[in-house]
């Protein structure tokens, strides 16, 4: 159980705050993880997420799914979201957004494992799926498909 000074470095939750200007603005925070002793999956799942083309500045859409297995932390929910929306404003190719993401968080978390994947919807015609992941998928815990089908357009 934890004490009373255990989320006390918490800058976001509890509170109203902005949605940073750019995913360097965001803070992400992390909480210790009640469970550390078993080895268990956590999926956040992001279906709205959004970014600017570099080039354009038009705005790119991507189905988000991020697995991990935990150490001693875990992402504090509401800074994971905050984080995750202060790439709207922000203009970078898929690849980066999406690798960026993933490795961001195991600097912060340290897991055990971490998988991402960034299914992109078209844009000039092309969809791009993009997957970033830590190592082997450890074969202790169950981690499910990520269900998002290959893109298959409007035919």
């Amino acid at each position: 159980m934890a004490n009373d000074d255990t989320y006390a470095n918490l800058t976001q939750l509890g509170g109203k705050t902005e949605l940073p200007n750019s995913p360097e603005e965001a803070v992400l925070e992390r909480v210790p993880n009640p469970q550390a002793g078993a080895d268990y999956a956590v999926r956040f799942t992001a279906p709205e997420f959004t970014s600017l083309c570099p080039m354009t500045g038009q705005p790119d859409f991507a189905h988000i799914v991020l697995d991990f297995v935990p150490g001693d932390w875990l992402v504090e929910s509401k800074s994971l979201k905050l984080f995750l929306g202060s790439f709207r404003n922000h203009g970078a190719f898929h690849e980066d957004c999406t690798v960026s993401i993933g490795k961001r968080l195991v600097e912060l978390l340290e897991p055990k494992w971490l998988r991402v994947g960034g299914y992109w919807y078209p844009r000039g015609g092309i969809p791009i799926d993009i997957f970033y992941q830590t190592g082997e998928q450890p074969s202790t815990v169950w981690i499910p498909d990520q269900g998002v089908p290959t893109y298959r357009g409007r035919g």
